[in-house]
């Protein structure tokens, strides 16, 4: 009776990829293999003037520049412990002195040594010493600022995450702030309607429940652009529950550019301006108050601005930049940090002369 045969299966070990040098050491040693041939082709000028080289001078000069390049780099855990130490002024040239001394009376000692001990002027022994001082300088100064522009990147990074973070949080507080007092009052709204008009307040909540279904979208997706029709319709919905309330006090003027609707923004940028024209300029009065939104599309500046007007009390200066809402304050941050500074939120307002908050943002996103 035969037996099945059995496969046999190799498994081939797969070696691992050499690590591969950094960049700053790669230009290190082509720096120092490209000044081992310059001492090299220095050292017979002379005769390469005749027409003659010796290869040879190329492994002497390798002999005699490779030790100090190999010491060198000792220089870049030493200003790493320096930095980790917090040396600083006097402690950390007083370190680099006594270190670049000691570097140049050693490499002098090696140079002596190579060309035999003769005996030399002393002018000959000054200008190699001062040479490896120069030297020494070069690398320490060089890898100091590696490490101080390595630490100022790590910083700014820390700090625009900060800001991320704090931008993330407040722009939270935005949405969840959507907005308590105006939640509840939409909803006393819905039920005192329901008993007057059913069916206005069926519409009414579908309304509701698509402005809370787009909060919740943009904030579970992480969206962070909406389209400028998406952004107006979610206003839209929102003026329409507040009108439940105010009635034919809120009185709204649309003036939008028809091609500007495909262009994408922040989500909620223009709520906030809407809601604090709400709280300012009409929920304190019983007169009827208008409310003016516009978008325009300027093609030869490249921009996209947007504004929300009242005719309400308005305000100094001083007092909105000392308001404690987040609406405002939380759309310029946004706006600084989304953009980089080619986007902007400008306020202009006064006493009596109501208030307007213009959004101006690039045609091309960042």
């Amino acid at each position: 009776m035969s037996t099945p045969a059995t496969r046999t299966t190799t498994t081939i070990a797969r070696l691992p990829t050499p690590a591969r040098l950094p960049l700053m050491w790669r230009i290190y040693i082509g720096l120092w293999l490209a000044y081992v041939l310059l001492v090299a082709l220095v050292v017979q000028a002379d005769q390469i003037r005749d027409g003659k080289f010796d290869p040879s001078m190329i492994f002497y000069s390798f002999c005699t520049t490779a030790p100090p390049g190999v010491v060198l780099a000792l220089l870049w855990p030493l200003t790493g412990w320096m930095d980790g130490r917090g040396l600083r002024g006097a402690a950390r040239f007083g370190l680099h002195l006594a270190l670049a001394l000691g570097f140049a009376l050693c490499t002098h000692l090696l140079l002596v040594a190579t060309m035999g001990g003769k005996a030399r002027p002393l002018s000959w022994h000054a200008w190699p010493l001062m040479y490896s001082l120069m030297i020494y300088a070069l690398v320490a100064g060089t890898f100091q600022t590696v490490r101080a522009n390595a630490a100022a990147q790590r910083q700014a990074l820390a700090a625009q995450q900060a800001r991320t973070m704090l931008v993330a949080a407040e722009l939270g507080a935005l949405r969840s702030k959507l907005n308590p007092h105006f939640l509840f009052n939409t909803l006393h709204s819905i039920i005192a309607l329901t008993q007057r008009n059913p069916a206005a307040a069926e519409r009414a909540l579908f309304q509701f429940s698509s402005m809370l279904r787009y909060v919740l979208d943009t904030e579970r997706a992480g969206v962070d652009r909406v389209t400028l029709d998406a952004e107006l319709d979610f206003v839209r919905d929102y003026l329409e529950l507040e009108a439940l309330r105010l009635g034919e006090r809120l009185q709204v003027a649309w003036d939008l550019d028809p091609d500007a609707g495909d262009l994408l923004l922040p989500a909620l940028t223009l709520q906030p301006l809407v809601e604090n024209s709400i709280k300012h300029a009409f929920n304190p009065h019983s007169r009827p108050g208008l409310l003016r939104i516009v978008s325009r599309r300027d093609v030869d500046q490249g921009v996209l601005r947007l504004s929300v007007s009242d005719v309400g009390p308005g305000a100094t200066r001083a007092a909105v930049d000392a308001s404690p809402g987040l609406g405002l304050r939380t759309i310029g941050r946004r706006l600084d940090l989304d953009y980089a500074g080619r986007a902007s939120l400008a306020v202009h307002t006064r006493p009596g002369a109501g208030f307007t908050a213009t959004v101006t943002l690039p045609l091309a996103n960042p």
